[in-house]
């Protein structure tokens, strides 16, 4: 990982960055909190920013805030004073750190805060083909479109892909295309010079830039813009870009992989994706198999995150019980990774004996994970839901069961705005734009973490 250092190099913070660098970190250095948005607004980048506490912190991740800069704080300083380690958490600081500093905290901290233990499981034969096909392309410089469900693992291959390349000891990175609002994204992505639009206070090196050398992956490609789709096409045509507000043209050397959880051959026939940059991007797809498609990883992906969340919180690693492997293999996963994920991590911290009990093996809400019910008694039960759901309708306007609808899903997703509008086959900006339009007219919307918001959107 990337690690700023800003402060004076006084003995012990020295010592820190030396065992931060043994940990596996590459480490700069800045001396003052203005130093440090400049550095970071230049393009050095970086994953984690470790600060002296004797530094105004809130007003490094104000100015880094303003630039749309979001980097984690980890605070440190001599003393262990708890009253400025306190000041130093209200103020943003994800951790604090005193010195003179252990080694296995620093590696601890830096490995809590990175979550980068990310490891590419695959026991699978259909995820073992995948797999050999990645590792064929992966020294090329070919732009490489990861597709398949949400949950499933895309951007943990493009990593994968990443490290097997020959820009593996270069930068890896990765913009959300579907987490950044669209007037934001172009500056994201491209940069932008000063006084290029409200709020431009300097120049800023865009993701483009930040990656160069190396490997930049623009995660759920389908939610980008048209106008910004041409911009992208010629970048990746030219292999050159333009900063917002810039003059000349910049000259970049990366590679791109892309990941979409939607067909995006289908997005080009209605018109909302470029088949231009879909052949572009798409000189070889790597589809991931669902979870239910995969049976052979389930165990060992199961196993991999038990071990990951017990030492994660100080808990003994314990093994899969032979029934709760078998509650395991049963359940159809329609969060895929993502969801075994959770569901192990909940599994640990409920399990109590000597192996991780079938018990233990929970759905969100607390309730026992049932195994796969027969077929008719699906569509039985299918059947009766669909009855019930046309009565409540009756009587009731398109968009009012619209609303329900969207709302529905929603609060079944936990309030993960990403999930829902793939369950119900929107764009999540379509989503977004009504849940603004329910909170404006007073609707409560589940928040994005749970709970209600009226005003969440």
């Amino acid at each position: 990982m990337r690690l700023l250092v800003v402060g004076r190099l006084n003995g012990q913070l020295s010592l820190a960055v030396k065992m931060a660098m043994s940990a596996g970190a590459k480490v700069a250095h800045v001396e003052t909190i203005a130093a440090a948005t400049q550095a970071l607004r230049a393009g050095q980048g970086a994953d984690l920013m470790l600060v002296d506490y004797d530094l105004d912190i809130a007003a490094l991740i104000a100015a880094n805030e303003a630039e749309r800069i979001r980097v984690p704080v980890v605070a440190c300083g001599v003393g262990s004073d708890p009253q400025r380690a306190g000041d130093a958490i209200r103020a943003g600081a994800k951790e604090f750190i005193p010195l003179p500093p252990e080694a296995e905290l620093i590696a601890a901290v830096l490995a809590a805060v990175s979550d980068d233990n990310r490891p590419l499981v695959a026991r699978d034969p259909a995820m073992e083909a995948v797999l050999k096909l990645a590792d064929q392309i992966a020294p090329s410089d070919a732009s490489i479109l990861i597709t398949g469900e949400s949950g499933v693992g895309k951007e943990v291959m493009a990593r994968y892909v990443h490290t097997k390349s020959r820009r593996a000891n270069k930068p890896f990175i990765s913009v959300n295309c579907a987490a950044i609002p669209e007037n934001l994204l172009e500056s994201e992505l491209f940069g932008h010079e000063k006084g290029a639009f409200t709020g431009a206070v300097a120049r800023r090196i865009g993701k483009f830039e930040e990656a160069s050398g190396g490997t930049l992956l623009l995660d759920e490609i389908s939610e980008m813009d048209g106008r910004l789709q041409a911009k992208l096409l010629r970048a990746l045509q030219e292999r050159e870009i333009d900063r917002v507000g810039g003059g000349k043209p910049v000259k970049v050397d990366i590679r791109v992989l892309a990941t979409s959880n939607r067909d995006l051959v289908q997005a080009v026939k209605d018109g909302i994706f470029r088949e231009d940059l879909l052949y572009r991007l798409n000189v070889v797809n790597l589809r991931l198999p669902p979870l239910r498609e995969r049976p052979g990883d389930v165990t060992a992906l199961a196993e991999h995150f038990v071990k990951k969340y017990a030492a994660a919180n100080g808990m003994p690693e314990r093994p899969l019980s032979a029934d709760a492997k078998r509650r395991l293999a049963t359940h159809r996963w329609p969060g895929n990774v993502r969801e075994l994920e959770n569901a192990m991590h909940r599994a640990v911290l409920l399990s109590t004996g000597p192996e991780i009990e079938e018990f233990a093996i929970r759905l969100p809400d607390g309730q026992p994970m049932s195994g796969a019910a027969p077929e008719a008694a699906v569509a039985r039960t299918a059947s009766m839901a669909a009855e019930a759901a046309s009565r409540n309708f009756v009587g009731s306007t398109v968009a009012e069961v619209e609303q329900q609808l969207i709302l529905d899903t929603l609060s079944h997703c936990l309030g993960n705005r990403t999930h829902a509008a793939n369950i119900l086959g929107i764009s999540i900006r379509t989503l977004r734009n009504k849940l603004k339009e329910y909170s404006e007219a007073g609707v409560s919307v589940p928040a994005p973490q749970g709970g209600l918001g009226a005003n969440a959107a």
